[in-house]
């Protein structure tokens, strides 16, 4: 299928080989081939409660940044914004610290759903508090936006609330795939994307739905759908199996591999102990990362990746929905196209995972697409208020950039997974997987807290002198873009085999199959041999005092 000879390039004939049908029926049977009937099962309930959720979150994160937009002052509306944004996902590493010993003694389900429905008891927060102080839907109020007299900067607070939970339902969302189907690569990739792609649809929709919903409640009251659809992804989750949670073995294995100790303490003795524990986690994944060049990569390949494609929804969007269109509600437009985009680009990881086998030929994509952000200076020009026709023109735009970004993260996600699975058992102390994760989650908010509310000044400053951010336009998109593109591809260029346009291998690792972990649990009869249902009888009855692995 590969042409050895040419560095790793790929040949394209194989694409004329078989007939679409054929090809696509080949493609659907390996796929379902690759999992077992249980695998299946959960991801099916997994996906149908991720994709409720996503729905719900869309509708809520759009509602809540046109809300800011709007009530901030003009003097200060983006640099507030970007503080907002920031200090939210900064609590998102607290909300993953105290929900830690909770994965450790409850079965990662039920923490799942039991975030869930927390997060959206909290969204009801914003509801009670702008009806309770005279605010009124529009539709109720003759068209016209009528808001509590609450204090806008009342968002920084509820806001970050908001973001605790928020980050203990992306803790579990981030790590739960291995949990469902192991350490194999392939088998990791093609779960991702699939969860990735059906994610999207429903972040896709929820992004439409949010700008309707928004026109007729008001940004203050737009989100009401929120709520239920938590409720109902929190319902849906709880009919996940305990996965590897059933034997009293596999359960030693996994003490024993952390290097846990039997008995718990208090709840709130274990968060502290979570909070060292992270602390800990962070600086050894900074020291994995920096001290091996098959690591040492991935901080720009993730965490500046994962920055530019925030900040281009969160920022971005929402100044130019402002500042030019002179409607904030169109920043959701602008998302819907980033999350199409998001979704294409899980899809070409789904169906290319065969033949590329790394996660570096979409990154280089991923780099070279955020050049496109240098269109946006030169079309705000033309711009006029008012009109959603621009808006979806800029969400088209934003497709390819958010492509690139999706299968970069989508296949990175799964080499680091796979990779650092691997090194589970070199560190009694925290896990591998756990502290890089960590390093690169935190490097990724810093980076966003300080550069978010930075550029978020500057764009104030430019609009306060010009009467508009045509300028600043040509400095947070197109230079600072540049930037993040440079960084990115020059970071490619560092794993060892990566000259290759389309390596097979990098770092010389193979990453198929399970890991020594897993293979451990196949051979503890306990765990393996039992029939589904009586091995759900003993999970349910499990007792066991041994402190469970972080999932």
């Amino acid at each position: 299928m590969w042409d050895k000879k040419a560095m790793g390039y790929p040949r394209l004939d194989f694409l004329f080989q078989f007939p679409p049908t054929r090809f696509s029926s080949m493609f659907l049977t390996d796929y379902w081939n690759s999992f077992t009937a249980r695998e299946r099962r959960n991801m099916a309930i997994y996906i149908l409660g991720i994709m409720l959720y996503k729905f719900g979150l869309e509708a809520f994160n759009g509602s809540i940044v046109t809300l800011a937009t709007d009530r901030f002052k003009a003097a200060n509306t983006f640099s507030k914004l970007g503080a907002l944004t920031g200090l939210n996902q900064a609590m998102q590493v607290v909300g993953s610290i105290l929900i830690a010993p909770l994965i450790k003694a409850f079965p990662t389900r039920s923490v799942l759903s039991s975030a869930i429905l927390v997060f959206g008891l909290i969204t009801t927060l914003f509801l009670i508090i702008d009806a309770a102080t005279g605010g009124k839907p529009r539709i109720n109020n003759g068209g016209k936006l009528k808001y509590g007299s609450w204090d806008p900067n009342a968002l920084f607070p509820l806001y970050m609330i908001s973001g605790i939970a928020y980050g203990m339902v992306e803790l579990i969302r981030r790590i739960i795939p291995r949990d469902i189907v192991g350490g194999d690569v392939q088998k990791l990739k093609k779960m991702d994307a699939t969860v990735h792609i059906l994610y999207e649809i429903a972040g896709t929709c929820g992004a439409l739905v949010s700008v309707k919903l928004i026109k007729v409640f008001g940004n203050n009251f737009s989100f009401l759908i929120t709520p239920p659809l938590f409720a109902l992804a929190g319902l849906t989750w709880r009919f996940i199996d305990q996965l590897n949670h059933g034997s009293d073995a596999a359960k030693v294995i996994d003490a024993l591999d952390e290097g846990h100790t039997v008995g718990q303490g208090s709840y709130i003795s274990s968060v502290f102990t979570g909070a060292k524990t992270f602390a800990r986690s962070t600086y050894k994944g900074a020291v994995i990362c920096f001290s091996h060049r098959r690591f040492i990569w991935l901080l720009p390949g993730y965490s500046f990746a994962l920055y530019g494609h925030r900040y281009l929804e969160n920022a971005i969007s929402p100044a130019i929905a402002k500042r030019i269109m002179l409607d904030s509600s169109y920043s959701q437009i602008m998302v819907c196209g980033s999350n199409l985009g998001e979704l294409f680009g899980a899809a070409f990881v789904l169906v290319t995972t065969t033949y590329i086998q790394t996660p570096l030929p979409f990154l280089r994509f991923d780099a070279l697409a955020l050049l496109i952000v240098w269109a946006l200076p030169a079309y705000s020009h033309q711009i006029q208020p008012h009109q959603a026709f621009y808006a979806w023109r800029i969400a088209a735009m934003f497709i390819p950039v958010s492509m690139g970004w999706a299968a970069g993260d989508v296949s990175l996600a799964a080499f680091i997974q796979a990779s650092l699975a691997r090194m589970e058992s070199t560190d009694t102390q925290v896990s591998a997987l756990g502290s890089v994760m960590a390093f690169l989650y935190s490097s990724y908010i810093i980076t966003y807290a300080i550069l978010g509310s930075l550029l978020g000044t500057y764009i104030d400053k430019v609009f306060a002198k010009d009467g508009n951010i045509y300028r600043a336009l040509v400095n947070i998109g197109g230079v600072h873009f540049t930037v993040l593109s440079a960084i990115i591809i020059a970071s490619t260029m560092v794993p060892k085999g990566a000259f290759s346009f389309n390596p097979k291998m990098i770092n010389d690792a193979n990453l198929d199959g399970p890991t020594d972990l897993e293979q451990q649990r196949e051979d503890v009869p306990e765990a393996d041999s039992l029939p589904h249902e009586k091995q759900q009888e003993k999970d349910s009855g499990s007792t066991s005092s041994v402190e469970r692995k972080p999932q």
